[in-house]
């Protein structure tokens, strides 16, 4: 029997940023909205603050403030978030990617989940003239068996997209970062932040999509949003989404929840 069509995702461009902790706030206020039914299909893009984002495991090590004053030295605001994995470094040069969804079986599509979006990603940084590839490469900041990666034209692997996720009973998030230009900075934070934490890593495996394009292709993260959202486009309906809209109902959905919540 035919698969039952997708709904449509909407598609939320956010023009500025939150800071770095607003802006790991609000995805997962989108979460809680989509586990509670008052959200749709989401995708919200926007380009971060200088963030180093710790894992669950890198906030319980030794060295933990140490690696965040070494963060806090280079520029970039130290965050632990509540997905999976290790340090990873982004800014401006960075294209941010949050997806919700409702969904009752979250858990049971949490590793394919990770294989489709990690082609998906793929594909449209080749779309968008960068010789790109998924699966873990030696060394790498942050490993994962889903990495996105580049390779540049000396052949030097180098990791272009991190993700993580969060799925909670009746919904997920999906979170990726693209690095799209200016590697240099998320090198050096990453340096000292992993030096502090006593973690070994390759600082050659830190690249950006820019670093692994083809001869000729200008990357940059105007070019790569764009054929995202084309890749999103090719396999589901996709609408666009307008941001102040996507705010108000968050702050409707939590004025909600304050007012049902029980008395302590």
């Amino acid at each position: 029997m035919p698969q039952d069509p997708q709904p449509p995702l909407a598609v939320v461009r956010q023009q500025a940023s939150l800071g770095a902790a607003g802006d790991l706030d609000f995805a997962l206020a989108m979460l809680d909205a989509a586990r509670a039914g008052n959200l749709g299909p989401t995708l919200r893009l926007y380009r971060p603050q200088p963030t180093v984002a710790l894992g669950q495991r890198d906030a319980r090590l030794p060295g933990f403030d140490a690696a965040a004053a070494a963060c806090r030295a280079q520029g970039f605001e130290p965050l632990v978030r509540k997905a999976g994995g290790r340090a990873a470094a982004y800014h401006r040069g960075c294209l941010v990617l949050d997806h919700v969804e409702p969904d009752s079986e979250g858990v049971a599509g949490s590793r394919p989940r990770f294989a489709a979006f990690g082609e998906l990603y793929a594909s449209a940084l080749r779309a968008a003239g960068v010789r790109a590839a998924m699966g873990e490469i030696p060394g790498e900041y942050c490993p994962g068996e889903f990495t996105v990666h580049g390779t540049t034209g000396t052949g030097r692997k180098i990791k272009l997209v991190g993700t993580a996720q969060r799925v909670v009973a009746g919904a997920w998030l999906f979170s990726s970062v693209v690095v799209v230009q200016d590697a240099a900075p998320l090198r050096r934070v990453l340096t000292g932040c992993y030096s502090a934490l006593g973690l070994d890593w390759n600082p050659e495996t830190a690249g950006a999509a820019e670093d692994a394009g083809t001869a000729g292709t200008n990357v940059s993260v105007d070019g790569v949003e764009a054929a995202l959202i084309a890749a999103y486009s090719a396999s589901r309906p996709v609408v666009p989404g307008s941001f102040e809209t996507l705010a108000a109902s968050l702050d409707s959905h939590s004025a909600t929840v304050q007012n049902t919540a029980p008395v302590q």
